[in-house]
Formats: C-alpha cells, sequence, structure tokens
C-alpha cells in the first residue's frame, strides 16, 4: 500500500475503489469497510508499529467495533472474547507469526482477512492451501518465456505473495495450511524463522523487512491430514477461536452476518426472520452439543460440525427463496430444505439423527409446529 495508507484509500474510494466494490459480489475487507479505516487512521493517535497503518489499539478496534471522538461508528467484525483479539493483534507486533485455529466455521478466515486489512491496509496477499498447492505458491515461481529467452534473473523471477509481503513489510495470509503438503508446509520455516528467503538460482535472497509478518488458519478437524511439524508449529503463536459461548451470541453474528450478505443480494432486512433465525441457531446448538438447551433431553450429534457459518448459509438461502418464491417474509418453509441438507450428510446415519430429534424435541416443542410440519414435508 503507498505511504498514504487510508487516508489515500479513502480519497480514492470515491473515484474508483468504492465503485468497484460496490460491483464486486464480495468486496475485500479494506474496500468495503474503507471509511471506517479512514476514521480510526484519523483518530489514531496511539503509536504504531514499523509499516502499521493503524496502532495495535485501533486494529482491536476494528475488529471489536466501537465509537470515534467524531461519532463514526465502528462496526464489529468479530464476536467474541475480547483477549482473543488482543492476543492475536499483539503476535502480529512481534516476530511470531499467528496461527488460527479452530473449528471449521469460527470466522478464522474473516478474522485474517480483516486483521490483514487494519494492518497492512491490504487483504489480498494470500495463499489458499490445498492438497495441490506447491511450493512455489509460498516461495516463488518463474516466467518461462523470460527465463527461456534471458536465463533466470530478477526479471524472470514470479514472487509469491509471501515474498511480496517480505519485501514491502506487509501482512501475508496462508488459509488451510493444515491442507498443505507437509513438504511444502516446511517451506515456511526458513521464512518464519530466519525472515529470509533464499534463490539459489540466483545466488541471492529477499530478506523480510520490518512490518512483514504472516497468518495462517487451520481447523481442528484436520488433525491427522498434513499435521504441522513440531519445528513449523513452533513458528506460530496459536489463538483458539471458538465457537460462539451463548445462544444470543450466535443469533446476533448471523443475523449481522446475514444482513450485509442480504444487502449484497437485495433480499429482505434480516428484522423480518428474525424468529426463524433463533431457530436454525437453536436446532444447530442442540444437535452440536447433544442435548436440548433445557439439559432435560440427550440426543444424538450428526457428522456434521453444523457452525455458525453454515447457519448463515442456511438462513441466506432461506432469505433467498422467501424474496424469488413467496411473500418476501422468512418462515419456516423456506428454512427446512437448507436445514435437512446441512444436517444430513451422511444419508444412512444423520437421517435417522435428524428423525429423532424432529420426533422427540421439534413435535413436542410449543410454538414449532409450522417448523416440525415443514421438516417433515422435506424429509419425506
Amino acid at each position: 500500500m503507498s505511504e498514504t495508507g487510508f487516508a489515500g484509500l479513502g480519497a480514492a474510494t470515491g473515484a474508483g475503489v468504492e465503485a468497484g466494490a460496490a460491483q464486486a459480489l464480495r468486496p475485500h475487507a479494506e474496500q468495503a469497510f474503507a471509511h471506517e479505516l479512514t476514521a480510526l487512521a484519523a483518530a489514531d493517535d496511539r503509536p504504531r508499529p514499523a509499516r502499521w497503518q493503524l496502532s495495535p489499539w485501533a486494529v482491536a478496534t476494528y475488529l471489536l467495533g466501537g465509537s470515534l471522538p467524531d461519532g463514526t461508528v465502528i462496526t464489529p467484525k468479530y464476536v467474541g472474547p475480547r483477549r482473543i483479539v488482543e492476543v492475536a493483534v499483539t503476535t502480529l507486533a512481534t516476530d511470531r507469526a499467528l496461527l488460527l485455529l479452530g473449528v471449521p466455521g469460527t470466522a478464522k478466515t474473516w478474522v485474517s482477512e480483516h486483521l490483514a486489512a487494519a494492518v497492512s491496509g491490504d487483504s489480498t496477499l494470500l495463499v489458499q492451501g490445498t492438497a495441490g498447492t506447491p511450493e512455489e505458491a509460498i516461495r516463488y515461481g518463474w516466467n518461462y518465456a523470460q527465463l527461456l529467452a534471458h536465463g533466470p534473473s530478477r526479471a524472470a523471477l514470479v514472487p509469491s505473495p509471501v515474498m511480496r509481503a517480505m519485501a514491502e513489510g506487509m501482512t501475508a495470509r496462508v488459509e488451510e495450511l493444515t491442507r498443505i503438503p507437509a513438504d511444502v508446509q516446511d517451506t515456511l520455516i526458513t521464512i518464519l524463522s530466519e525472515k529470509t528467503l533464499p534463490i539459489p538460482e540466483l545466488g541471492q535472497e529477499t530478506q523480510a523487512v520490518r512490518g512483514f509478518n504472516l497468518i495462517a488458519t487451520a481447523n481442528d478437524r484436520d488433525r491427522g491430514v498434513n499435521e504441522l511439524s513440531s519445528a513449523l508449529r513452533r513458528r506460530f503463536n496459536t489463538v483458539v477461536l471458538p465457537l460462539p459461548a451463548t445462544a444470543e451470541e450466535e443469533v446476533d453474528i448471523v443475523a449481522r452476518r446475514v444482513d450485509q450478505l442480504g444487502r449484497s443480494l437485495d433480499l429482505p432486512a434480516v428484522p423480518d426472520g428474525m424468529a426463524e433465525i433463533r431457530r436454525v441457531v437453536t436446532v444447530f446448538r442442540e444437535l452440536r452439543d447433544g442435548v436440548t438447551d433445557d439439559g432435560r433431553t440427550k440426543l444424538k450429534s450428526p457428522s456434521g460440525t453444523l457452525s455458525t457459518a453454515e447457519a448463515i448459509s442456511v438462513v441466506t438461502g432461506g432469505l433467498a427463496l422467501a424474496a424469488h418464491f413467496g411473500d418476501g417474509v422468512l418462515r419456516a418453509g423456506d428454512m427446512a430444505a437448507g436445514i435437512l441438507g446441512a444436517v444430513v450428510r451422511d444419508p444412512a446415519a444423520d437421517r435417522l439423527v435428524w428423525q429423532e430429534y424432529l420426533e422427540t424435541v421439534v413435535r413436542e416443542r410449543d410454538g414449532w409446529k409450522d417448523f416440525y410440519r415443514a421438516c417433515r414435508e422435506v424429509s419425506a
């Protein structure tokens, strides 16, 4: 990012960035929340680490929300324990990398994106981890036309997002680290310990400048897929993102995120469907925990994670049904198919779990008759 920082970004949004972001289905964090970042930068009078666009206090405020002296309201990007965010931000201000760990759907990617946007003003230096991620995605590749024409040279080298972040003092992101093959993962060891990336073909190296750090994400369900070596794990400070502690907290998260998605898709407002959102969250939490809210009935849990992210997807799909094939008001019938798809991942085992839950819990619950009928209809 240029030296103009968020002030420059804020000025640019009026001409181009904001217009482009308005057309994008999912704008980058630094585009979608440019006005908040600019306001925070203007109000931020606390010390900033080298090349950080905001102070650690302002970064935490950006993620957790708050109000500025000029009246600007900073919307929460993460709803959860404040200490988790403070530890994550503080880690990035040291020489240790940050590993965000948790079950699927605990907002690891969301948090990493917003951390990078607030710290560096750019969340796009991203490596997406898959079983096929090559070493070049973390180190560097080559422009083969240049390589064949002129031989190995800096002009022929194609830097990875991590290499660019090192050279520019930015924050790089590696998503789904444990999905990357172990030998490729270990490419990060020298980068994180020595803060240098050797280029043996040229007899050179790229040294990280101040401001460089790396955020990786991994989920608990991937343990044993490509487990991190002890040498690599030592290079990270691990922060575990938990599932929402209470039902009301989870309802708030789902409602906020669905409202954001709904506005981008021209769907009905979330308040029209708060009752259905609470029901989805209740179903997910009970099946996830293996017990009803009142603690009286033990339940079998399905094979899926039933995460907050999945609840957001179910509600968004229901809103789309209500908007395009209903009267615009979210109802039980709009939610039933999405819930069935989220719960029943294993057609044999999960269907039995779902049927038992419907008959022993949902059927007997006051005010849930419409939900029971809708779920029975799609489950038949």
